[in-house]
Formats: C-alpha cells, structure tokens, sequence
C-alpha cells in the first residue's frame, strides 16, 4: 500500500509516517517512480507505536516493540525487552505517583493551615473594638 493509505488506514498522517521511518521504526520499500511501498504488516507496527507514544513511551522506547512484531509475534510487548521496557517504565510512573502523593500532602497540610489561619484572621476583624 502507499503511504497515503496506511496513514488513512492508521489514522496518522503521511508525515507521521515519514518522522517514524527517519527512525527507523516504519519499513518501507520504494517503487520504480520512487514512492513508498508499504506491506500490510507495517499497519500493525504503526498501530503499536502509536498506542505506545499515546501512553507515554518514547522512540526509542517503542523499539523492542517493534522489534517483538517483527520477530513474527502477534504482539510487541511478549519479548523480554519488551518486558523490560514495561518494568521500568512503571517503575518511573509508581515514581511520579509517590511524587505527586507527596505534592498532594504538602498542598494538603497548608491549605488547612490557610483556612485556620484565615478564620482566625476573620474572627479578629470581626470582633468590635473594646
């Protein structure tokens, strides 16, 4: 298929499509004119990348990925690498978790200092002169 295809079939855009085989994540054979032939594995490696890159994985990441399908298997995170790949990267989102629970806390704590503070403040003002 051409280039426009699988991008219509992929739902990305030719330019997407180019960006992915600069990094040598989409194969494409060249035709006699020049243009990009696609064979029909390739929509499946675009639909992987694509899920990866929506849930955060970067390039370089979605390699093993690409690489598991290659290899002939029905999905790209079956391979150790993969695996790997998947390991470390939700060891870097229970990180941001721990993080943001602690950010969380933190916000937590002075927001109930500031009403305390706040009714206290209030109380005086509102308190007539003696």
């Amino acid at each position: 298929m051409l280039i426009g295809e699988l991008a219509e079939r992929a739902g990305t855009s030719t330019r997407t499509l180019r960006y992915y085989e600069a990094h040598g994540l989409v194969r494409a054979q060249r035709s006699a004119n020049g243009y990009r032939v696609y064979d029909e594995a390739e929509l499946r490696v675009v639909q992987e990348i694509r899920a990866l890159l929506a849930v955060g994985f970067g390039l370089d990441d979605i390699r093993p990925f690409v690489a598991c399908l290659r290899a002939g298997n029905t999905s790209g995170d079956v391979c150790p690498d993969s695996v790997a790949v998947l390991r470390r990267k939700l060891a870097e989102v229970d990180a941001c978790i721990d993080r943001l629970g602690a950010v969380r806390q933190q916000l937590q704590t002075q927001l109930t200092h500031a009403i305390a503070h706040r009714e206290e403040t209030c109380l005086k003002l509102r308190r007539p002169a003696p």
